[in-house]
């Protein structure tokens, strides 16, 4: 008996963990870029050395991989795609920031690393316990 609450009690820390660190994450990275187009957005892709084009692009694949994450009826597999496209934007903004602009702004890029991956980490283990 002690056994099944306590799982069941871990079920639901882990359903509060993923949904807290999978809607920060996506309110971070997702929500803003619905101005990917704003001259402020522009200016930022410009001046780190990217064509105009890449921040359009930029900002579709973040609306389409955050709702990929937050719906809950996507099938897993698109979800863990969502997952590795987000990981390859932060690692990237991460190289660029540090090599660009300077150190300091690398570390924005790294903390929305940390919450994705603690996502991630929440989401498989609500998968294992399907």
């Amino acid at each position: 008996m002690t056994t099944l609450v306590n799982t069941s009690k871990t079920v639901k820390k882990d359903k509060i963990f993923y949904w807290v660190f999978t809607s920060l994450f996506v309110l971070l990275d997702s929500v803003p870029a619905i101005w990917f187009n704003s001259q402020l957005a522009k200016d930022g892709i410009k001046s780190m050395g990217f064509p105009e084009w890449f921040g359009v692009e930029l900002g579709i694949g973040k609306l389409i991989g955050g709702l990929l994450l937050i719906l809950p009826m996507v099938p897993a597999r698109f979800k863990e795609w969502a997952y590795v496209g987000f990981g390859i934007s932060l690692i990237s903004a991460f190289i660029g920031n540090f090599i660009v602009i300077d150190p300091v702004h690398a570390l924005a890029p790294l903390a929305g690393m940390v919450i994705l991956t603690v996502s991630y980490i929440y989401f498989h283990r609500l998968s294992a316990q399907r």
